[in-house]
């Protein structure tokens, strides 16, 4: 949740995530951040480029929690959580990942640690995760194997 909101802060989104509105603004803040605007010499070129990473990276992410591109990819989710087992997991704060045996790997934003110990100790992991993970905390597709926080 913190990544979430960092960059939701960078992007001065305050509401519900809207990708024309996320894109218009990654453009705006791409051309005043890039770090071929500064000269090698000048001191704010070091933060344009750590500032312009943020900012790609904030997007992609913010385009993969983004409503339409959930709705979007829903039927690929909805046949890996009800299809799919469970290969592996890992817990780190609030983030829960899920690898499946499908091969892909989703990420759970503010799964509380007394979940991920209820998810650990049951004897039907899947069960449990259909019922109280799946569909009830936010989640995106992720692209790595292990947890990036």
């Amino acid at each position: 949740m913190k990544r979430i909101n960092e960059y939701k802060k960078i992007f001065g989104i305050t509401g519900e995530l809207q990708l024309k509105e996320l894109k218009s603004v990654y453009r705006n803040l791409v051309k005043e951040w890039h770090p071929d605007k500064f000269q090698s010499d000048d001191a704010k070129l070091a933060e344009a480029e750590e500032m312009s990473q943020k900012i790609i990276d904030g997007y992609h992410f913010l385009v993969s929690i983004a409503p339409e591109t959930k709705a979007a990819n829903l039927e690929e989710y909805t046949s890996t959580i009800m299809e799919s087992g469970i290969e592996d997991f890992q817990h780190k704060g609030l983030l829960l990942e899920m690898t499946f045996t499908d091969g892909s790997t989703y990420e759970y934003f503010g799964v509380p640690r007394s979940v991920y110990i209820k998810l650990i100790q049951s004897d039907k992991q899947v069960r449990f995760a259909k019922r109280s993970i799946y569909n009830s905390y936010l989640y995106r597709k992720s692209k790595r194997g292990t947890l990036d926080n």
